[in-house]
This record gives structure tokens, sequence and C-alpha cells, in this order.
């Protein structure tokens, strides 16, 4: 790992396929993610505005540096078509090294 570099990965839900696919395009493209992963048939239970729903929607993996976490929510929030989207960062502890020096190549 690069010397004081910090990676990180981060769950972001997304209503289908074809979003993910805009976002994850979206956050390559702009070098604010390494790699995203699509997993289809998510199905999420939750509280909004008062009722508990269910919903059937896609989760991304984002694999970035830590210093983008800013860039990355802001983008992901202009493409995103929830008003309030699940973007959760979480800290890379480790990992193999040249994998992460590649994040780190890959993005901004």
């Amino acid at each position: 790992m690069k010397s004081r570099e910090r990676y990180a990965v981060v769950f972001v839900t997304v209503p289908g396929r074809k979003e993910g696919r805009k976002i994850a395009s979206g956050i390559i493209e702009s070098r604010l993610a390494a790699c995203v992963n699509i997993i289809d048939k998510v199905e999420s239970h939750y509280r909004w505005l008062g009722k508990v729903e269910t919903a059937q929607e896609c989760l991304l993996i984002i694999k970035t540096k830590s210093s983008l976490s800013e860039k990355l929510i802001g983008k992901i929030r202009r493409m995103h078509s929830y008003s309030v989207p699940e973007i959760i960062f979480f800290t890379v502890a480790g990992g193999d090294p040249h994998y992460l020096e590649w994040i780190g190549d890959e993005t901004a």
C-alpha cells in the first residue's frame, strides 16, 4: 500500500441495473473509482417517511481512495434518482498491495 494512502469500499443501492451502469460509468470515467461491481436482485427492507417499505434494488460495490469521498458522494448524488441515496464508506484495513496500488493508480 502506498504510504499514507487510505482506501475504501463503498455501498450504494440503486433502483435497477440501468441506473447502476450509468453511475458506475460516470464515476469510473471521472476517476473517482477504480472498480464498481453491480449485484442484482437485492431485496431491501427499510422505513421511509414513517412506513415500512420493501424494494428490489441493485447494490453497487465501489473501490476507491478515501480521499475522494466528498467528490464521489457529490457525483453519486447528482446522478442518483433517490432523494436520499444510500452511500456508505467502509475503510479498507488491508489487502493485496498490488490490488490496492492499482486502485490508487486508477483514481484521481
